[in-house]
């Protein structure tokens, strides 16, 4: 799977950021990458997996996207106009 390039929140570590979504496939994670730079939102993403299916469920990789704490209600408005679902705790 090739990845793309992040724009990686390096002040924070990691555990100090919000996953705000989950990008399934290569061509949605680049979209989001795209609204994200357009709003000013700053993000890092990361591979990693998660579980996904109805009948056969198996063990995906996805795109997790990462925004600092103060962001994540400027995230979650930019994916809710755009018709993507927010990760939510």
């Amino acid at each position: 799977m090739q990845f793309m390039e992040t724009q990686e929140a390096e002040e924070l570590p990691r555990e100090e950021l919000t996953l705000v979504y989950i990008a399934k496939k290569l061509k949605e994670a680049l979209a989001l990458e795209q609204l994200f730079e357009a709003h000013g939102i700053e993000y890092d993403v990361q591979p990693d997996t998660y579980r996904g299916g109805i009948i056969f469920v198996s063990e995906r990789i996805g795109a997790f996207f990462y925004v600092h704490p103060e962001d994540v209600g400027k995230a979650h408005e930019v994916l809710s106009r755009n018709n993507l679902k927010p990760h939510r705790i």
